[in-house]
Order: C-alpha cells, then sequence, then structure tokens
C-alpha cells in the first residue's frame, strides 16, 4: 500500500509522535495530538484516530469523537456511496468493545434508519435490545417505533415490533391502537380497544377518560361494520348506554347506523324506536329524531331513484321471456339469483315498490313527534300532571285513545309525589264520558277518584263538588244532596280508632271539616232543601267551627227572609263571640245596623248596650264607623246630649290621623243641632287636644274665621296670634296672606304692626339654627385660611419673623370679617344692605303708608356688636408671639439687673452660662 508524503508526521508532529511513542497508552497524549491537528485533513486525523484506538480500543471518547466526524463527512452525500459503507463498518468494530454504550447503538441506529436499510435496522435495533441492559430499553424503543412507522416497513413487521414493545411497556398500548387505526387494521383495533375498556386498572397515559375511549370504540366499530367481527357491537354499545347516560342519544344513532352499515335496515329501525321510547332527556330525543327522520328520508330517495332503472330491466326481461306459463325450477340454465326474483315475484314484503310504505313511515313519524316529545317529559317525571293533561290534548277527537291515556294516568300518578293537581285528572276522566253522554261510567270515574288518598283535603273536596255539579247539570238534584250528606258525615268511633292504629290518618277522615264542602252543601240546602234542613247545615258548621264571617252573615240573611229575625240576631251574636278584628268587622256593622233598622227606638237600650260593646273591643282604626253608627242612633232616636257625648268619646278614640275629620264631624253636628256659639268650646278642645301642627293651624283658621264671622275681631285676631306659631313664613304663605287681608279689612295700624313683629320673630324663631350654623363654620373657615397661607410661606422658605408679621396682617382681616357679621338671632325687618353709612330698603309689600310724624322702624339704629378676633383664629402663632415678647421681656429684665449688678458678679454668671 503507497501511503502519500501528506500522510507522514511533519515537523510539528514530530513533539506528539515522540510522545505517544514513549507512552502509547496514554488517552491524554493521544487526545492533545488530535487537538493540536484539528485544522488536518480527515485523511491524517483518521490515521491518527486508527492508531489510537489500536492502543486504546476501550476508549467511549475516542470512538465518540471518532465516530461523529466520520457522520459529518458524510452528512451531504447520497446514502448510496461508498463512504457510508466504510462507516457502518466503522460502527461496527466500535460495537466490539462498545456493545454497552447505548449512544453507540443510538447513532448506529439513526445512520442506519437514513440508509433506509430495513433488514440490518431490523436486525440492528434487535442486537441492541440484547446488547443493552433492560433499564436502558427505553432509549432504544423510541427511534425502534419510529422505524417501524415510516412508510415502506411492512405492516407484519411493525405489528410484531409493536407487540414485542407492548411486553415491554403495556401502558403504551394507545400508541399501538393509533398505529392500527392509521393501518386500517380495524378488527385489532377494536380488540385492542376493548381490552383497553375492560381493564378497570387501566390508565391513559395521554388523559383520555374512559368515557372518550369508549365513545372512539362505538365510532370505530359503527363506521366499520363490516371490518369487524368477532365482537358483539349491539352489548358493546349498550352497555355503554348504561354507563353514560349523558351522551346517551349519541351512542343510540351509533348502534342505529352500524346496522345500517350492515344493510340490517328493519335492525336499524328498531334501534331508533327502541332509543326514542327510552330515551329521558329533550336533548338525547332530539338527536334521535333527527338521526331516524333523516335515514327514513335517505330511504326514501334510495327507493325513488331505484324505481326508473328496475322498471327499464323488467321491461327488457319481458321481451325475452318467451312462454309465462313454463315452470321456472326445471329451467336448470337460471342462476339462484334470477330463480328467487322469480319465485317472489309480486310477493308484497319483496316488492322493491314500497315508496307508498315508506312515505307513510315517515309521514307517521312526524306525526308521532309531539307524542313522543311528550313521552320524554313524563319519563323524566310520571307524576307530572300538567304533562299528562298536555298528552291528551295531543289526542283529541280519538276518545279511545284519551281514555287510555287517562287510565294509565291515574295508575301512574302518584298523589304524595305529584307536581300538579292530581284530582283534576279524575275530573277530567269523568267529564270526558260525561261529555259521550255515558253518565254511568262518569260516576263510576267519581266514585274510583273519592278513594284515592290525596296529598289534602281541599283535592278530595274539589272531587266531591265536581261530582255533584255533574249530577245537578243532569237534574239529579236528590242524588246530589244525597252525595254531599254522604261527604260530610263524620266517621264513626270505631273508624277513627282503626284509622289511628295504622298510623297513617287518610285524607278522607278529615274530609267532614272542609270549608269548601260545607259551603258547596248549605248552598244545595238552601236551592233544594228545606229551611230546617238548611239551619241544621248551618248549625253543623257552627258546631264544627269552620265557619267564615260570610257564613255567619248568610245565615243571619237566610233567617231574616224568613222573618225569624231573633234567630238573625243570634246568629250575630255567636258571630262576634267567635271572631276577632279585622275579620268579625262586617259582622257588627251589619249586625248594628239590621239591629236598629229593626227595632229603632223600641228598644234603645239594648242598642246602647250593644254599641258600647262593639266600640270597647273595636281597635282604633276601625272604630270611627262605630262611633257614627252610634252617633246617628243617639240623633235619631235618643238625645242630642248623649248624641255630643258619643262624638266627643270618637275624637278621643280614633287614631291622630283621623282626628280633624271626626272634629269636623263634631263641630258640623253641634252647630246643626245647638247652633255656632256651642262649637267654640269644641274648637278650643280640638286645638288643645293634641293634634299635629298642620290640623291645628287649619283648625285655628277655622275657628278664627267663625269669630271673624260672629263680629269677634279681638277674638279671631287673638287666634291668628296663637295658630302664627305653627306658621313659618318662609313656606306657608297662605296663613300670613290670611291674617294680611284680615288685618287690611279689620285692624289699625298699631295691629299690622303687630303682626309684622310676630311674623319677625316666628320667622326668626324658625331660622335661629340656619343663622348658628353659618357662624360656625364662618370660624372656620378662617381658621383653615390661616393654617394653609403659614403653610405655603413655610414651603417658599419664609423665615419664622415675616411669617408672624404677614399673620399679623392677615388677623385685622378676618377680625374685621367676624365683626362685619350679622348678630347671631337678629332679624332684619326689610334691610337688605348697609354701605357708606346709608340704608338701602328693600321693597316690602306688607308696608303701609304711615304719617310723616309716627314712629318708624328707620328712626331705630341697628347695633353692631363688637367682639376681638378669637385667639383659635391665629392657632399656634398668637403662642409663639407670646412667648417671644415674654423672651423680650426677661432679656430686658435682666440687662437691667446686669446693669445694676457689680463686675465681679457679671463675671461669674458669664462663667457660670
Amino acid at each position: 500500500m503507497i501511503v502519500g508524503k501528506e500522510m507522514y508526521p511533519s515537523q510539528e508532529d514530530l513533539l506528539y509522535e515522540e510522545e505517544v511513542l514513549r507512552n502509547p497508552f496514554s488517552l491524554k497524549l493521544w487526545w492533545r495530538y488530535l487537538i493540536a491537528r484539528s485544522d488536518a485533513p480527515f485523511k491524517k486525523r483518521f490515521v491518527i484516530y486508527e492508531r489510537a484506538l489500536k492502543a486504546l480500543p476501550g476508549s467511549y471518547k475516542l470512538w465518540y469523537a471518532y465516530l461523529r466526524e466520520r457522520l459529518d463527512l458524510v452528512r451531504n452525500i447520497p446514502v448510496t456511496h461508498s463512504l457510508f459503507q466504510a462507516l457502518n463498518n466503522t460502527f461496527e468494530r466500535a460495537l466490539v468493545t462498545m456493545h454497552k454504550m447505548p449512544r453507540i447503538w443510538i447513532m448506529y441506529l439513526q445512520t442506519l434508519t437514513d440508509q433506509k436499510l430495513l433488514v440490518r435496522t431490523r436486525h440492528t435495533f434487535d442486537r441492541a435490545l440484547c446488547a443493552l441492559p433492560v433499564t436502558q430499553h427505553d432509549r432504544i424503543w423510541e427511534p425502534y417505533l419510529v422505524f417501524v412507522s415510516q412508510k415502506g416497513v411492512p405492516i407484519e413487521t411493525s405489528l410484531r415490533v409493536y407487540r414485542r414493545y407492548l411486553k415491554y411497556d403495556p401502558t403504551h398500548i394507545e400508541d399501538f391502537i393509533e398505529f392500527l387505526v392509521n393501518s386500517s387494521l380495524w378488527q385489532e383495533a377494536a380488540e385492542r380497544l376493548a381490552s383497553v375498556l375492560n381493564d378497570d386498572e387501566f390508565y391513559s397515559i395521554k388523559g383520555k377518560t374512559k368515557h372518550r375511549l369508549w365513545l372512539e370504540l362505538c365510532d370505530l366499530l359503527t363506521r366499520h361494520a363490516t371490518e369487524v367481527s368477532g365482537l358483539n357491537v349491539d352489548a358493546i354499545i349498550r352497555g355503554g348506554i348504561r354507563k353514560f347516560t349523558d351522551e346517551v342519544g349519541r351512542l343510540w344513532t351509533s348502534l342505529a347506523e352500524y346496522y345500517i352499515r350492515r344493510n340490517l335496515h328493519e335492525k336499524a329501525r328498531d334501534i331508533f324506536e327502541e332509543g326514542i321510547m327510552t330515551v329521558v332527556t329533550v336533548r338525547d330525543f332530539s338527536v334521535i329524531f333527527d338521526s331516524y327522520s333523516q335515514f327514513e328520508e335517505s330511504m326514501l330517495a334510495h327507493k325513488m331513484e331505484g324505481v326508473s332503472s328496475s322498471d327499464e330491466e323488467e321491461e327488457g326481461e319481458e321481451e325475452n321471456d318467451v312462454d309465462d306459463d313454463e315452470d321456472v325450477r326445471l329451467d336448470l340454465n337460471l342462476s339462484v339469483a334470477k330463480l328467487e326474483k322469480k319465485i317472489l315475484n309480486g310477493f308484497w314484503l319483496h316488492d322493491a315498490k314500497d315508496i307508498d310504505l315508506r312515505i307513510a313511515r315517515l309521514e307517521d313519524l312526524i306525526n308521532r313527534r309531539p307524542e313522543l316529545a311528550n313521552s320524554v317529559l313524563l319519563r323524566q317525571n310520571p307524576h307530572n300532571v300538567e304533562q299528562w293533561h298536555r298528552r291528551v290534548k295531543l289526542f283529541e277527537g280519538n276518545p279511545t285513545k284519551q281514555i287510555l291515556t287517562y287510565t294509565e294516568a291515574v295508575r301512574t300518578v302518584d298523589p304524595n309525589k305529584a307536581v300538579g293537581k292530581p284530582h283534576t285528572l279524575w275530573v277530567n276522566f269523568a267529564r270526558l264520558y260525561e261529555n259521550h253522554k255515558d253518565i254511568a261510567n262518569a260516576r263510576v270515574i267519581f266514585d274510583k277518584a273519592v278513594q284515592v288518598n290525596y296529598k289534602t283535603v281541599d283535592h278530595l273536596a274539589t272531587l266531591y263538588c265536581e261530582w255533584a255539579e255533574m249530577e245537578l247539570r243532569h237534574k239529579n238534584f236528590k242524588g246530589a244532596l244525597d252525595l254531599m250528606r254522604r261527604a260530610t258525615a263524620e266517621p264513626s268511633v270505631e273508624v277513627k280508632r282503626r284509622v289511628a292504629a295504622d298510623g297513617s290518618e287518610p285524607v278522607q277522615i278529615k274530609l267532614y271539616k272542609s270549608l269548601r264542602l260545607w259551603t258547596f252543601y248549605v248552598d244545595l240546602e238552601e236551592s233544594l232543601g228545606t229551611l230546617e234542613s238548611t239551619r241544621s247545615v248551618y248549625e253543623r258548621i257552627l258546631d264544627l267551627r269552620i265557619a267564615t264571617p260570610q257564613i255567619i252573615l248568610n245565615y243571619a240573611f237566610l233567617l231574616e227572609e224568613h222573618k225569624y229575625f231573633e234567630d238573625a240576631f243570634k246568629v250575630y251574636e255567636r258571630g262576634v263571640k267567635i271572631f276577632k278584628y279585622p275579620h268579625v268587622k262586617d259582622i257588627w256593622v251589619t249586625y248594628l245596623s239590621k239591629f236598629v233598622k229593626r227595632y229603632g227606638k223600641t228598644k234603645l237600650e239594648r242598642a246602647r248596650e250593644l254599641f258600647e260593646h262593639a266600640v270597647e273591643t273595636a281597635p282604633a282604626d276601625a272604630v270611627k264607623p262605630l262611633y257614627l253608627q252610634y252617633a246617628k242612633l243617639e240623633e235619631d232616636y235618643g238625645l242630642a246630649k248623649r248624641a255630643m257625648k258619643v262624638y266627643d268619646q270618637a275624637t278621643k278614640a280614633v287614631p291622630n290621623n283621623e282626628k280633624l275629620s271626626m272634629y269636623e264631624i263634631y263641630i258640623a253636628r253641634a252647630a246643626e243641632i245647638f247652633g255656632v256659639p256651642k262649637t267654640r268650646e269644641i274648637y278650643e278642645q280640638a286645638i288643645e287636644s293634641g293634634l299635629p301642627d298642620k290640623d291645628v293651624k287649619a283648625m285655628c283658621l277655622k275657628y278664627a274665621d267663625l269669630e271673624k264671622s260672629l263680629g269677634e275681631i279681638d277674638r279671631s285676631r287673638g287666634i291668628f296670634v296663637f295658630a302664627s306659631q305653627f306658621a313659618d313664613p318662609r313656606s306657608d304663605g297662605d296663613f300670613w296672606n290670611k291674617w294680611h287681608e284680615f288685618e287690611v279689612q279689620h285692624g289699625n295700624e298699631d295691629t299690622f304692626r303687630e303682626m309684622l313683629r310676630i311674623k319677625r320673630s316666628v320667622s326668626a324663631s324658625y331660622s335661629q339654627t340656619h343663622f348658628i350654623l353659618p357662624e360656625y363654620m364662618m370660624q372656620k373657615d378662617q381658621r383653615l385660611n390661616l393654617d394653609d397661607a403659614r403653610d405655603k410661606l413655610k414651603q417658599a422658605g419664609v423665615a419664622e419673623d415675616e411669617m408672624a408679621a404677614l399673620e399679623r396682617q392677615l388677623a385685622p382681616a378676618a377680625s374685621n370679617a367676624k365683626d362685619s357679621s350679622r348678630k347671631v338671632g337678629f332679624v332684619s325687618a326689610g334691610v337688605e344692605s348697609e354701605s357708606d353709612g346709608g340704608i338701602k330698603a328693600s321693597a316690602n309689600h306688607e308696608d303701609i303708608e304711615l304719617p310723616e310724624g309716627s314712629d318708624s322702624e328707620e328712626d331705630e339704629k341697628v347695633e353692631i356688636a363688637q367682639k376681638d378676633v378669637p385667639s383659635a383664629v391665629f392657632g399656634g402663632l398668637v403662642h409663639k408671639r407670646d412667648e417671644a415678647e415674654k423672651d423680650g421681656e426677661e432679656q430686658n429684665k435682666d440687662k437691667d439687673g446686669d446693669s445694676r449688678l457689680g463686675a465681679l458678679e457679671r463675671i461669674k454668671r458669664q462663667k457660670r452660662a
């Protein structure tokens, strides 16, 4: 072998050559040699690597670096080049000693994979798995699975590799299933997926839930129904339906799709029907119904497309048929398909032209949708009464279906669990028979209905009332009365004892106390029975203590109609003893009015006792009409003095919001009976009785008008003066306008001036708080302004002495503002402002012209109180000023004292200081 000169060591290599010759087994020397010749051609470095590896065949560092350089050398050349063969041989030589190094194996396997050497690559992967320990197999399996997933690798090879891998790590079964699906191996994919779902300990490394895996299996089975066999698809999907209730609609449609793909259309139709009849949610029902209707429409369209082609074929066959009477069974040349076609020709189940049947099926399905949707809602809650009523309405016009629906409803609905009123089902059931003139069956229905144990007594009572009304509609009056007597009969003691022993008390035991039932019964007796029977029913109601005020009034009216007045009054007496306010109010009003109308003045004392008892028991808010009725009695049949006494009691008994109206009635009746002067004491009593201020003011105005009408001007003016304390001039101008008009008409200058003085004093009393509040706020604002000014001066860097001077300038301004403020509590009589020593008078519409010689308010001078500025206005500045003044005085004193001391004493003090 001829070696080129460039391969010989150069002058620079001699140093390294001497070292490696001296110590050929030193990895450090060989590595230094390779680093020094990193820029040399690869062939030269190849010789160095080979020499080093010959001396150190077990060096991982040398082998790894050598292989990396050889890989970089072949990176950009085609895989068919001879260098790849040399590279593979180098890897093989390396693995002789490096067979425990996974990194070398991975580099070799990646190189073989890129070269597309399938058999050699597979064998090398197997050698790597055999050579490496099990703990490092996961590093080999990852590229191994990538290799077998490539295109061109035989499916059987990939399957065998994946099966071996699952023995090593079964948790990656999902990767295998995904590979099977991508490879269109539906049978094994379905089996593997089913085994995963049957394994309770399986945990998905991809985060898939059992629910999702189940849906994937269902989709796989339904979409590839013909390719998958050996699995009970029906049982698998039905198991999912039982287990996953939130995807019931989708699973039912998947099962139907499975049978459709297997051309079992009738079985698919049965599945759709079963699904519609079992789902319990409207969402699932909508999914199944839409799929069902789409299936029927597609089948119909397919049949209609095939009609034309089949007709053409039949015409051609008819032309070819020579003898129709020939027995086709003797023709040995016919195929099995043609034989079946000829034999089954004309049979209706084998008729290909069943378009009318399929159209009828589709129409029937669409027409059944409301009924099917109602069935879903009833499956959600079979005790929903409203849904049963809607179901009956769906069959309107079909009495048989309605009867069957009612029968199913009354059997299904439990009255204790019912949502709604279960007795309405029985009532409508009986009315159905009644509307069809079958009264006997309607009675049977009612008889069964009243034996049901309902939740409340009111439901059972309503049934009896409906039954009796049906009897009345058909003129069976005696039967209706007997029915109500039977319903209101009290159970015997033996029955009550037996029911108490059982522990559960049915509503039939408590029916005899139903007010609805007794009210209906008493109406029947009034209409159809005698007076005695009606009275006995009313008495029974009162004995059971279930009467209402209306029943008391009805009973009394009944007796009055038949001229039993005393008995009617006894009923009223019983009513007022049974009930309390506010329920007894109507009974008292009716009782008193009837009694007064009946007896008038013949039994006046008894009427007075009744009224006294009524007003004693009545609350304050309900006593007014009774007092008015009482006073009317005294006015009509008694004494006027007693009537006034009643009115006087009424004014004290009614609540405050009704006292004014009561006093107005009292005054009006007194004026009518005793004359106007009698009302003076009532007015005075009303004013002093503690009425609200606005009512006192209104009463004073009426009293003043009365005195003015009687010519008592001074008394009227006194009333105005008294009432002025309740009238704020700013908000109550009507009062002061009336007084102003009164003084203009009946007063003089002095009285008018007095009115103005009172108005000012009242205005001052009402506005006292409004003047005090601004005074306090003004002082506070001035203090805040001074503090703000001082803070700003400090921020500007002004010295303390300058700040004190500025504060002293601000202080007089604040003092002037304080002194110029109005005196607290002083009210100006029309003076708006004062400037330049002159007073500007405002326009006062209440002034009257006065003679020049009279005393006027303009002669009075406004005295302005003088006050010093409070020290609080200046804050801490005053204290600083005082302290500075004190310090100055002390220094002056010290100076004066020092001037009096001798020189020795002054020197001693200076030393001590």
